[in-house]
């Protein structure tokens, strides 16, 4: 966040995704993908439970659940001398390894019909998948996981002209 006049542009007061996160969650995507300053950064809030705006000079205390998402194991983290250790230590309290879903085909069927639901527009009923079209999405690697998963599905339901969606 920031306090107004803190920089040019700067016309209001902007609460902080921690500050807005007050006793909820924040979820960090890519953790691994950081910048060491904004590791440090991360860090002290992690440790002080405290951040300070940008151009405030108050600290407010946060109380915010953290879940942070890497597609590099944490090994690979350690060994890596653009991840600080310590950050890792302080983020790496429960591991929860999630395969990827070529490894996890049963769930295939619900990420369909969730994103079949989520990418139709309005109040129009989602469209039909043939039995083929789940079998073969059922087959298919899935090199880009979930997301190469959804893509797919708002491409069909976007494309969709027939009412049932096909393999093709």
């Amino acid at each position: 966040g920031h306090v107004r006049g803190s920089f040019t542009g700067a016309v209001a007061n902007k609460v902080g995704i921690f500050e807005q996160a007050q006793a909820g969650t924040v979820f960090l995507d890519e953790v691994s993908e950081m910048s060491t300053g904004l590791q440090v950064k991360l860090l002290r809030v992690l440790q002080e439970r405290e951040v300070v705006p940008v151009g405030g000079s108050s600290p407010i205390a946060v109380n915010a659940r953290v879940i942070a998402a890497s597609n590099r194991e944490p090994e690979t983290l350690m060994s890596s001398e653009s991840f600080r250790h310590d950050l890792l230590y302080r983020l790496n309290v429960i591991n929860i390894q999630l395969p990827p879903l070529r490894e996890r085909r049963d769930d295939i069927r619900l990420l369909v019909a969730h994103f079949l639901r989520k990418h139709t527009p309005g109040n129009r009923l989602p469209p039909q998948l043939e039995d083929s079209t789940l079998n073969y999405l059922s087959s298919y690697p899935w090199p880009g996981n979930v997301r190469e998963l959804e893509n797919a599905i708002e491409r069909a339901v976007t494309l969709n002209q027939s009412g049932s969606i096909t393999p093709a």
